[in-house]
């Protein structure tokens, strides 16, 4: 029954991803969606964000970002993935360094960082951080109802998967730009 559900799932972020972004933009979409998927599930059970699934999200992204849908450019389009997406886990990693200094542990995990990467090299600048602020809010609303639902109280402590909600904010938020910012087909 998982199997039959993952397929339909499938099929329906390809088709949909086809219907806005085109038949490439579709299949590269289509793989970010399953990336985003896995990284979530494990990320939920686990705490941890494999490194192969944000490998090979990096390397899809860089590919979405060679097809040039702008017209900039292959290298140049490529060039500013790869500077949004190092910027990110940048910003994220300064974060994670300050958190650290006030607190004496961690707050964001390494993961968290990649995972920044990959967000960077899949979405424009605005688009960045919408996700985050997606995955944020999500975050926290989640957090607080699961607490009170549990009758337990809120604590500095509680740890939290921000790749669980992060991974899907990615891929929610690409849907969206390549819906809002695909070139629209000459009319004809």
């Amino acid at each position: 029954m998982g199997v039959l559900v993952a397929a339909l799932g499938v099929t329906a972020v390809g088709a949909t991803a086809w219907l806005i972004a085109g038949v490439a933009c579709a299949a590269l979409g289509s793989g970010l969606a399953l990336l985003m998927l896995g990284i979530a599930v494990a990320d939920a059970r686990h705490f941890v964000i494999p490194d192969a699934l944000t490998a090979s999200a990096l390397i899809l992204g860089t590919a979405s970002a060679g097809l040039d849908v702008d017209g900039t450019g292959v290298l140049p389009a490529i060039a500013e993935a790869v500077l949004r997406g190092t910027a990110l886990a940048i910003s994220f990693g300064v974060v994670r360094a300050a958190y650290y200094r006030w607190r004496r542990r961690h707050g964001i995990g390494i993961g968290d960082i990649k995972l920044a990467a990959v967000a960077g090299v899949w979405l424009t600048w605005t688009s960045m951080a919408i996700a985050v602020e997606l995955a944020a809010l999500t975050a926290v609303a989640s957090l607080i109802l699961t607490q009170w639902h549990r009758g337990k109280p809120l604590r500095r402590s509680t740890r939290l998967p921000f790749g669980l909600y992060f991974a899907p904010a990615i891929w929610l938020v690409w849907l969206l730009q390549a819906a809002v910012l695909a070139p629209q087909a000459p009319a004809g």
